[in-house]
């Protein structure tokens, strides 16, 4: 297995927790890995933990200070293999549907050089996952490839099961192993 420098995105949903493990299993199998948090996300789970994991600092706002001059959605973007974003909410994966770059994850896709993948990994309600408008963002996203071939932006669904909303059904998040396998037939 080819050892890679991923870049995480990590979203504004309960699924995040689970983020920690996924991490470390990238960090055993000796992957570089730097982790992007929305707002949101760190209202879920602390920036310094993901920190401590990835032992890199971690991303949190596209206007932080920096003591040398560095555009980071532009150093991030040009320094990962992928991007695997774990939870994807319906709202960032809208966002990156619609092109918008309004927070320092959104910002980062759009700044990925054409040829590196996306690995969006869905985290839901089971009824913002069946919704009509999300399910058009995946496909639209689903279709553009890299030099016409492999996909720019691959999914790894959710599974069915209970949900944090208590709701059953589609929306939980993929297991690490499924998550894993998905980054290794990319890389």
């Amino acid at each position: 297995m080819k050892k890679s420098k991923i870049l995480i995105g990590i979203t504004g949903g309960i699924a995040a927790y689970k983020i920690c493990s996924l991490i470390n299993q990238l960090k055993k199998a000796g992957h570089e890995v730097k982790v992007i948090m929305t707002d949101a996300a760190t209202k879920f789970v602390g920036p310094l933990t993901f920190q401590t994991l990835s032992n890199n600092r971690v991303y949190t706002d596209i206007f932080s200070w920096q003591e040398a001059y560095s555009p980071e959605h532009i150093a991030l973007a040009d320094w990962c293999d992928i991007m695997v974003i774990a939870p994807a909410t319906a709202n960032t994966i809208g966002k990156i549907a619609l092109g918008f770059a309004d927070n320092l994850l959104t910002s980062t896709v759009m700044a990925l050089p054409k040829d590196t993948p996306v690995l969006l990994v869905p985290a839901m309600n089971i009824h913002m996952w069946e919704n009509t408008i999300f399910q058009g963002n995946i496909k639209k996203l689903s279709e553009i490839k890299i030099k016409g071939k492999q996909l720019k932006y691959s999914i790894v669904e959710p599974r069915e099961g209970m949900l944090a909303c208590g709701y059953e059904g589609k929306g939980v998040i993929a297991e690490n192993e499924n998550i894993i396998e998905a980054i290794n037939k990319i890389i």
